[in-house]
């Protein structure tokens, strides 16, 4: 990445920066500031648009259900290019933002060999190498970006069909269906490990910010990075503190029962005093 689109990503996000804050409280992090947050909004806004006008044109099924809202099938056709071009623009922007991050690394293969793991949930906390984003993330995005490159070039000749070859026209119909569906089938796994699979990574792209906990349990080396301290040590106090509350409750649970039962046999004798 050059030093000029570097300059420009980091004034981006300081003139972001001032248009809107990101608050931090006590025992969380920061995660993703305003400029991240509007571009990534903005990618899956116009990728939404894109697959419903493309679907409307794609299938004769969904025609009659998805052009009424675009004002019709001939206004569906001429907005969907449209909307992938945004769509492919703000992804841009989005590629310059996250490129270092996104870098492969060997951490990355070494999370694909135990991806089955993760999936399972058979491990309460990530290994001690995994960074800002884990190797699932980063095949995510690459595949993004590979795809909206087959989108805007395919989309292009496409769009601009009495200029070039019929059959470059006929095979860029055959790679954008496919790229669609790689990106479809991406989203959903995208939304599925936002939400239901990790608890919490749906508010960073909301708020701008995750807690601690989450932080060390699914991104150790990033949570090491930011706050200086191990993500197992961090794992182990929270561990400790979790079974010292427990030994908490059970004495006071004990302690209430044992009063319950001593001011049961009380009121047992009054009574029979009283009968007697």
């Amino acid at each position: 990445m050059s030093s000029t689109t570097e300059r420009f990503d980091r004034r981006a996000r300081g003139e972001f920066a001032r248009i809107g804050t990101t608050r931090v409280h006590r025992g969380e992090l920061l995660r993703h500031p305003v400029y991240t947050r509007f571009l990534h909004w903005s990618v899956a806004i116009f990728f939404i648009l894109s697959l419903l006008t493309g679907f409307a044109i794609y299938s004769p099924w969904l025609f009659q259900f998805l052009t009424p809202l675009f004002g019709g099938g001939a206004r569906t056709r001429a907005l969907h290019p449209w909307f992938g071009l945004i769509f492919t623009v703000f992804f841009l922007f989005q590629f310059v933002n996250w490129f270092a991050p996104m870098a492969w690394t060997a951490a990355d293969r070494r999370w694909m060999k135990r991806m089955r793991g993760y999936v399972t949930n058979q491990k309460r906390l990530e290994e001690e190498d995994v960074g800002f984003f884990n190797g699932g993330q980063k095949l995510y995005f690459w595949a993004i970006a590979i795809s909206a490159v087959l989108f805007l070039i395919t989309g292009l000749l496409m769009w601009f069909d009495d200029t070039v070859p019929r059959w470059s026209v006929a095979v860029s119909y055959v790679i954008h269906d496919l790229a669609a569906l790689l990106m479809l089938g991406g989203f959903i796994i995208h939304i599925y490990e936002g939400t239901a699979h990790q608890p919490g990574t749906f508010r960073s792209m909301i708020n701008g910010t995750v807690t601690e906990k989450w932080a060390w349990t699914h991104h150790p080396a990033w949570f090491k990075a930011v706050t200086g301290r191990s993500a197992r040590e961090a794992y182990d106090r929270e561990k400790r503190r979790h079974e010292e509350r427990q030994r908490a409750v059970r004495a006071w649970e004990a302690e209430y029962d044992s009063r319950e039962n001593t001011r049961s046999e009380t009121d047992s004798n009054r009574s029979r005093k009283d009968l007697s």
